[in-house]
């Protein structure tokens, strides 16, 4: 632009042509200027050698030292009677380097896999979790123990306890498994990583039992996302109270919860299906009869429906913990 203005600049003036083509005069006198050429800066003479900075260096990097920040290390090395440089100094010898940052060994966490995990019909993957309950008085708790198909969202166990130990997991998922008729080399267990959920005595079980384990990794609650949202159902839930009188409270609660949860609760994960007639095989004959209803709606207004004859949703066919990146999911 500033050649161009130039040029213009030779015919009718050079304020002209800036006006004109809405160029700052300065950015032109500016490029008229010869560019000065970058200079070197001279090495101080006071300056550290090559050799002196290298073993500045490499005490601060020193297992004596590799912990304590340059100050520190400049003070101790004064009443040792010892002076290398000033701290600031040191500083600079770290930067040059890029090691102004925790310079110590320091124990790298494992590579941790996620878990992926598919469902493709109910009592395939369950998953399981424990949770609070606000007992009568401050710092009093029950808890509450929940398996869940992810596939069907129905839930298949529950026990409500007074403490949290791997023995009353045991027996919530033996009887389920039992109750269920679960075969060996069939079922997926999935869990956190609370002290129940990892117990040896746990993990015999289900070895005895047939049943592979599965673990979100570590701090990742996404890994445990169906029993997450069904506490969050649970808790927020009309008739739940802020605190429960006694287990016997919590019980007399949660039978009725439950029931409502499985038999009548429609489930917007399932397409607005219950839990209990997806998990029974009930949803298809449902599907069918809902889309009756809607073939007979749109029959008598077919005005009143924009996009043509509706369809109605079936639930999901799979159903995912962590789905592959690569995977294309309808």
């Amino acid at each position: 632009m500033t050649t161009i203005a130039e040029r213009l600049g030779e015919q009718i003036g050079l304020k002209q042509a800036c006006a004109a083509l809405r160029v700052p005069r300065s950015r032109l006198y500016r490029a008229r200027q010869p560019k000065e050429q970058p200079t070197t800066r001279p090495q101080p003479a006071a300056a550290l050698s090559s050799d002196e900075r290298e073993q500045v260096r490499q005490t601060l990097n020193s297992e004596r030292f590799a912990d304590k920040a340059p100050r520190q290390v400049y003070a101790s090395l004064l009443d040792e009677g010892a002076y290398l440089c000033h701290w600031r100094t040191m500083y600079r010898v770290l930067a040059r380097h890029d090691e102004v940052r925790e310079r110590r060994n320091l124990l790298t966490h494992p590579t941790y896999h996620k878990p992926e995990l598919l469902a493709t019909a109910p009592n395939q993957v369950w998953s399981w979790d424990i949770t609070k309950l606000r007992g009568p008085v401050k710092w009093t708790y029950f808890y509450l123990y929940v398996l869940l198909d992810i596939y069907s969202r129905y839930v298949v166990g529950w026990m409500i306890a007074e403490r949290e130990t791997a023995a009353l997991a045991q027996e919530l998922v033996e009887t389920t498994c039992t109750r269920q008729g679960i075969a060996r080399e069939q079922l997926i267990l999935h869990a956190d990583n609370g002290g129940p959920m990892r117990a040896k005595s746990l993990a015999l079980l289900l070895d005895d039992l047939g049943v592979s384990a599965s673990h979100s990794r570590p701090h990742t609650s996404d890994d445990n996302p169906f029993s997450e949202a069904q506490f969050k159902t649970l808790k927020y839930h009309p008739g739940y109270p802020d605190r429960f009188g006694s287990i016997q409270v919590v019980r007399a609660w949660a039978r009725p919860f439950f029931d409502w949860y499985n038999e009548e609760h429609y489930h917007t994960g399932l397409k607005l299906f219950t839990p209990a007639s997806v998990h029974h095989g009930q949803a298809q004959a449902i599907c069918q009869q809902r889309q009756t209803v809607m073939n007979a709606a749109y029959a008598a207004h077919p005005e009143r429906f924009s996009k043509g004859l509706p369809v109605v949703a079936a639930p999901p066919k799979e159903v995912w913990i962590n789905p592959p990146s690569n995977t294309n999911l309808p």
